[in-house]
């Protein structure tokens, strides 16, 4: 089965292209490469030294005698986009292929705008490549569950069932994104789901939550293969940004009160999900919805979490709650459900003492390549 995965030079991308060859998928990648320009822009690097794409795909073949195909180029630039398409044929697209960051697209007017662009263009080149000469190919897309925001009700799995004025429907599930990133992934969901109606093509959303870990089976074998991780105010997500913070002595940063819950997952379970969307396809005309996380914590309880694996390892851990550079509410209720990737038999990878003394030890391996200045946000929600 031929898989084509969009932003496969990116941190989930990456892990999952690797993942699907290993299993006998034939794989190719498609990617712009602008993820590593940002980090330039914004004067950061990633704390793992990661090697050029070429250079990783050529030692992938080396040790395993995989090869997967790359296309360098972006799915903004429509003919482009056609040309790889049938040059590689795919049965199934995999599409990391956006700006992931919330403070990225907080930055300015400009941001915003490369965000949503980049983003919803290229979502909808996607589509309508696939309406002409793909149809029966099965998009396999990255949500996320911040489209949700923090409703005062059980989140569902993208549909709601409502009854009103004595009249009952099912409908998508009511979206209140926090950030312009969060909005462009509200766009991408309810252009995918026209598609899947109107024109009959099959996706999958896969509205995941907040990803931790450094190691799969494959990125683990060899030094050329690891992954990236981010620690810095823009890219770095919560927990690798606390472990990385815990590592260097510097106190962990929970924003506000800290009482924030999110959806959690570690990169092996990324890997699977995306395997598990591949294998059990949707039907033509189905836009599915996945709540693809495994366990829920608050942010305070992640810091906690951290501190007390970081100083059973002997480092001195401190949890220093500053002003929240977001808009968010810090203490809400939140519970979401999770079933449909577990019933299709994902076995997940809870966050244990042993994983975290992993991250930890990783973190203190690389904390000479930490800069310091990179770590607090830069970046407010806030009306200036």
């Amino acid at each position: 089965m031929k898989v084509l995965v969009i932003g496969g030079d990116g941190y989930c991308g990456w892990a999952t292209a690797l993942y699907l060859s290993n299993r006998g998928y034939d794989v190719g990648i498609l990617d712009n490469l602008v993820r590593r320009h940002w980090d330039n822009e914004l004067g950061i690097a990633t704390l793992t030294p990661i090697a050029p794409i070429q250079q990783r795909i050529q030692r992938w073949q080396d040790l395993t005698g995989k090869s997967i195909d790359l296309f360098v180029g972006d799915i903004t630039n429509y003919e482009f986009l056609q040309k790889a398409l049938h040059q590689f044929e795919p049965n199934a697209i995999v599409h990391f292929g956006e700006q992931r960051s919330a403070p990225f697209s907080m930055i300015d007017r400009e941001h915003a705008v490369l965000t949503q662009v980049n983003n919803v263009v290229g979502t909808l080149n996607l589509l309508y490549a696939m309406r002409e000469d793909f149809p029966d190919c099965h998009l396999v897309k990255l949500g996320t569950m911040g489209e949700y925001g923090t409703p005062n009700i059980d989140i569902e799995e993208g549909y709601i069932t409502i009854e009103h004025n004595g009249r009952k429907d099912t409908l998508p599930y009511p979206k209140q994104p926090g950030s312009m990133y969060h909005l462009s992934k509200v766009h991408d969901s309810h252009n995918i789901h026209f598609a899947c109606r109107i024109w009959g093509l099959r996706a999958t959303d896969l509205n995941q939550g907040v990803v931790y870990g450094v190691l799969t089976e494959e990125t683990g074998m060899d030094e050329l293969l690891i992954n990236r991780l981010d620690y810095d105010g823009v890219f770095g997500t919560a927990l690798n940004r606390f472990c990385i913070q815990a590592a260097i002595g510097h106190p962990l940063t929970v924003y506000g009160k800290g009482g924030q819950t999110r959806g959690f997952l570690d990169i092996r379970d990324t890997v699977r999900c995306m395997e598990l969307a591949i294998a059990n396809p949707a039907e033509p005309g189905e836009f599915r919805v996945f709540n693809q996380f495994t366990e829920l914590f608050s942010v305070g309880d992640l810091a906690l979490m951290v501190k007390k694996a970081g100083n059973s390892l002997g480092l001195n851990v401190e949890i220093n709650n500053i002003d929240n550079p977001r808009v968010e509410k810090e203490e809400h209720y939140f519970n979401a459900k999770n079933t449909k990737l577990l019933d299709l038999g994902l076995q997940p990878h809870y966050l244990s003492d042993s994983l975290l003394d992993s991250l930890l030890n990783f973190a203190v391996k690389y904390q000479q390549r930490v800069d310091k200045k990179q770590i607090l946000p830069k970046v407010s929600w806030h009306r200036k």
